[in-house]
């Protein structure tokens, strides 16, 4: 299956070309470092590009303060990974000179402008930026540490914004003997706890006091307005904003929970064009983020709209959660469906202890070797099951009909049908749950009375809502709740909604086709209509 960036442990060193380096060295300026002197620490902006031109540059340990890995940066590599590319992003790996140390170094803007106009030299440094953050990510080399996520649902939410913005961190079972928990423990009073660095104890964590840490969060300024305000970062979004960087346009991206949206929740995307292996869909869309940001798009998460007002002058401004404003001359409503939360006696109560609505490898560690249930007979609780299969001792899909061919593709339903550790149950609903501090049990009505099941982990995967109350009824909605575009409003563009200058794209869109590879067509093809508006209103 494809996954982000390539395998840096196999990747072939391979320096810029002498060209790309005459090039860098017009745009940067000589720095030395002594043997011990940090070139980046934990926190500071990552605002510049570094090339090591003598000496060799080594990864810290912020918590023993000693070298993290064997390998380290000599002549002819650069620092950095893909946050790089993000406004704002922050040093999280310390990195320090291990001994007498010359660098060329450019400012952020000036290295994007070179990788604009040197596409050669750009895909030689997103490649290896991309490669850098999965070797980060799949072996757990971060300064972010999670105690107890299994625990406790902050933290549980912190690690699952984490991990569905691929971003590295390492997670311990408070349990643990190990000598390397037992200090982080008494670091956390033995408490759940998420800890940045090497002794920043975060209280009453949250994703968004992460996200500030890491420079994820919008640092909103003051006179600062796009072009285009995308709000979602789902795969209409994320498309959205690789087109709208290419053409020019200045965007910003608005995420509430993570970028990939509901697609984000996919474990396995088999029937996307160019992955014949299959791809999940958070690193779908993950590259689709990492295009955008070479072109200048900004992302901000995770950060919610409440409210949209149209001024007299015909922009947009938006209001985020905590008050900050952002304006715009269009807005493009990517915002998706969100599965429903059924009214299940106990739900609330265990709700990030047994209850979920993503099955990701976080969820999947959770409930590992455990019986578990998924409520839902879409595409997405079929590649749920099929993923939780390798780890639960047991997948049960509960369906309230009594068939799967209406909603779920055909090679998912064969597949389903003929893997052992999975059964499917018709004319099954959900009652209640019960357990401890954790989901034991769920009691079912079938259509031969009340049953019991033993279940470590249930995923509700059912009904889409759209996220439209934010809107403030400038647009038209249909019955329930879907944006009406084109015809349905009298408008020439198919996106375009009933009010001048708001498009709306994906899942959201009132009879759009609910599927990954429409909404990223849709969210590629507005960008046209968006662009002739911004500049023939606006520059009328």
């Amino acid at each position: 299956m494809e996954t982000i960036g390539a395998d840096l442990e196999v990747m072939r060193r391979q320096p810029l070309a002498d060209d790309h380096v005459a090039a860098l060295r017009q745009i940067s300026e000589t720095v030395e470092y002594a043997a011990g002197d940090m070139v980046a620490d934990v926190g500071d902006l990552m605002d510049r590009f570094v090339y090591v031109l003598d000496g060799e540059i080594e990864v810290v340990n912020p918590y023993t303060g000693e070298r993290w890995v064997e390998s380290t940066l000599g002549p002819t590599q650069f620092m950095g990974d893909i946050a790089f590319l993000n406004e704002g992003s922050v040093t999280t790996l310390p990195m320090r000179a291990a001994k007498a140390t010359r660098t060329l170094e450019a400012s952020r803007p000036k290295m994007l402008q070179l990788m604009s106009d040197i596409p050669e030299l750009s895909d030689h440094v997103i490649t290896v930026f991309s490669a850098r953050r999965r070797a980060q990510f799949e072996q757990n080399r971060s300064t972010i540490k999670l105690i107890g996520a299994d625990r406790d649902a902050k933290v549980q939410r912190v690690a699952s914004f984490l991990a569905r913005n691929r971003i590295p961190f390492q997670s311990f079972d408070m349990d643990n003997p190990d000598q390397e928990t037992a200090r982080l423990c008494d670091l956390s009073s033995h408490k759940p706890s998420v800890i940045y660095a090497k002794d920043h104890v975060i209280e009453d964590p949250c994703p968004r006091k992460v996200a500030r840490l890491l420079g994820l969060d919008l640092n909103v300024e003051q006179g600062l307005d796009y072009d285009v305000l995308i709000v979602g970062g789902g795969p209409a979004g994320v498309a959205a904003a690789v087109y709208a960087g290419a053409e020019g346009l200045s965007a910003l991206v608005v995420e509430d929970i993570a970028i990939g949206g509901q697609a984000g929740t996919s474990s396995r995307i088999e029937n996307y064009m160019g992955f014949p292996t299959g791809i999940s869909g958070a690193d779908l869309v993950y590259r689709g983020q990492i295009q955008a940001m070479k072109f200048g798009t900004r992302f901000a998460m995770p950060r919610r709209v409440e409210a949209l007002e149209k001024r007299a002058d015909g922009t947009f401004c938006a209001t985020l959660d905590g008050g900050d404003i952002v304006c715009a001359k269009a807005v493009l409503v990517a915002t998706g469906v969100q599965y429903r939360k059924l009214p299940l006696e106990g739900r609330e109560d265990f709700e990030g202890a047994g209850v979920f609505y993503a099955a990701t490898e976080m969820e999947a560690r959770f409930c590992s070797k455990k019986p578990v249930a998924i409520i839902g007979g879409g595409n997405s609780a079929g590649q749920a099951a099929m993923y939780l299969s390798r780890a639960a001792h047991h997948v049960h899909i509960l369906i309230r009909g009594n068939s799967l061919a209406d909603s779920m593709s055909s090679y998912l339903r064969d597949r389903l049908e003929a893997d052992p550790k999975v059964t499917i149950h018709y004319g099954t609903q959900v009652a209640s749950m019960s357990g401890d501090n954790w989901l034991s049990h769920i009691c079912l009505e079938t259509a031969d009375g009340p049953e019991e099941m033993e279940c470590g982990g249930l995923f509700i995967m059912v009904g889409a809502a759209p996220n439209t109350g934010w809107l403030s009824d400038l647009v038209d909605l249909d019955d329930k709740g879907f944006v009406n575009t084109g015809e349905m409003v009298a408008q020439p563009s198919p996106f375009q909604t009933s009010a001048e200058g708001i498009y709306a794209v994906g899942d959201v869109r009132a009879g759009s086709v609910k599927r990954v590879a429409s909404s990223v067509g849709e969210g590629s093809v507005v960008m046209s209509a968006i662009w002739n508006h911004v500049h023939t209103t606006h520059e009328a």
